[in-house]
């Protein structure tokens, strides 16, 4: 039973964030990611509201919803190739890897549909969380 809920936990806490990205109802003001020539350049909500919640977010957090929509818009190789350059970057986060990895792999397969064709874009980042991801998402 716990591990179900957990499983659910697990799931929403990957799905929804994607949905609030693609939705276009995440509010971001100012994203230390983005390049110098882009800073002038800042996003807001409709409602012109910003939650104050946003900045209790962990770095593996904000890596990993930035990662999970990269992925959407480009392609999981491109994702991983970052991850992997933000966990040599950062130290810190290389304890997270495996888990981001995975949840890239789970996001793949929701994209791509068959799991072969998500597994194609498998890089030896984290060893094989990737693919793990893409293994359980079937």
């Amino acid at each position: 039973m716990n591990s179900a809920a957990r499983r659910i936990g697990r799931t929403l806490a990957l799905v929804l964030p994607v949905v609030l990205v693609l939705s276009g109802t995440l509010a971001v003001t100012r994203v230390p990611w983005s390049s110098k020539a882009a800073e002038s350049q800042v996003l807001a909500a409709s409602s012109g509201k910003v939650s104050t919640k946003a900045g209790t977010r962990t770095a593996q957090d904000v890596l990993r919803d930035r990662l999970l929509v990269e992925l959407q818009e480009k392609d999981p190789g491109v994702a991983l190739t970052h991850l992997q350059e933000a966990t040599t970057a950062r130290p810190s986060l290389a304890r997270h890897c495996a888990s981001i990895a995975r949840a890239l792999g789970r996001a793949a397969v929701a994209k791509y549909g068959a799991a072969h064709r998500a597994q194609a874009y498998s890089r030896p980042v984290c060893d094989t969380s990737f693919a793990s991801g893409v293994a359980a998402a079937q």
